[in-house]
């Protein structure tokens, strides 16, 4: 690439040779997510991926995209870009896993005002970090620097990812029957969903409220709402190997009572104790704060749950069991009844 410069493109505001140094620069994160199916190194116009569909008699691929959204301008303000990747990374192989299916391969992309080099490779540090929690490659990516578009040290993260399940094996709600019981993995506070009324409760971009520390929180504000999202594939696939599970939730935007009944089979509703929920401490705060009534609490926030499983009554121990044997905090939240097709929280 040393001779491929534009001095007129410069000129615009886009300058080629910072993207070849970003590059160089990220290959080091990106070697830490390789993988046995990967194919050839980046750089290319496509990532390649080599399927091993050992146990797969009917393999069926399995997508999902999505962004880090408004909590990216709380990463603006602390100039910390090293985590937002793993929001990003979550954000999709979390959706991946409800379906029960193993992601395989990432892409990001970055759009940005100005192509800072290290900024870049800080922020692919992170979808790296992300890739390697989710057990899968990072095979490609792109980084558009797109001046008067964006200001000039903003930028916008979203990723795509494909894994695949064999199709015996896609989890299907229509599955859970009355008696089964919800299980509660613990979030890492807010995830990456609710970033927007967050920002409004604590007027972020007009005051210092980022770096008030809460004793209650044990640290800032602004570290705990930038604390990434957890991902949850391995330990997930782990206790799907050994236990039954018939259907899994993302708590994303839209929190309990959007994300739960998609779950759920019409004449079926969850029934869930707020008392085992156990809200996060951040929560507290938001709440306080922003005086918001606790039904929108939890149709917004994950509340300090980020993955619900529903498994029969006869597994649900070996499941928590098993769960937190991989390191989660997992606990018996609540049940399934007929019922309308939703959740009543008690």
């Amino acid at each position: 690439m040393k001779n491929s410069f534009s001095e007129s493109y410069k000129a615009a505001g886009v300058d080629v040779t910072a993207g070849y140094k970003a590059v160089e620069l990220m290959k080091a994160h990106v070697a830490r997510t390789m993988t046995g199916g990967v194919m050839g190194a980046i750089g290319g116009f496509g990532g390649l991926f080599e399927l091993d569909l050992t146990g797969m008699p009917h393999p069926v691929l399995c997508a999902g995209t999505d962004g880090v959204g408004t909590k990216l301008k709380l990463a603006f303000l602390m100039d910390k870009h090293d985590t937002v990747g793993i929001d990003c990374v979550a954000m999709c192989v979390n959706d991946i896993v409800c379906c029960g299916a193993k992601p395989l391969v990432f892409l990001d992309y970055i759009a940005c005002g100005k192509n800072f080099p290290e900024k870049v490779a800080s922020i692919v540090s992170g979808v790296a970090e992300g890739c390697v929690q989710a057990g899968c490659a990072l095979t490609g990516g792109e980084t558009a620097e797109m001046p008067g578009f964006y200001p000039e040290d903003e930028y916008d993260l979203a990723g795509f990812s494909v894994g695949a399940v064999d199709r015996d094996k896609i989890l299907d709600p229509a599955k859970v029957e009355n008696g089964d019981v919800l299980i509660g993995l613990r979030s890492s506070g807010v995830h990456s969903n609710g970033f927007s009324l967050v920002r409004k409760v604590f007027d972020v971009e007009n005051s210092n409220c980022l770096n008030k520390y809460y004793g209650e929180l044990g640290m800032t504000l602004g570290e705990a709402l930038l604390a990434p999202t957890r991902i949850y594939v391995k330990p997930v696939l782990a206790v799907m190997d050994a236990v039954k599970v018939k259907s899994i939730s993302h708590i994303t935007g839209g929190g309990f009572y959007e994300n739960i009944p998609r779950a759920l089979p019409e004449g079926k509703r969850a029934v869930i104790s707020q008392k085992a929920v156990e809200p996060l401490p951040i929560f507290d705060v938001i709440q306080k704060t922003g005086k918001i009534p606790e039904r929108d609490m939890y149709n917004t926030f994950n509340m300090g749950t980020g993955m619900m499983l529903i498994v029969g009554k006869d597994d649900a121990q070996r499941a928590v069991e098993l769960l937190n044997a991989q390191g989660e905090q997992a606990k018996v939240l609540g049940y399934i009844e007929d019922g309308e097709k939703g959740i009543e929280l008690c």
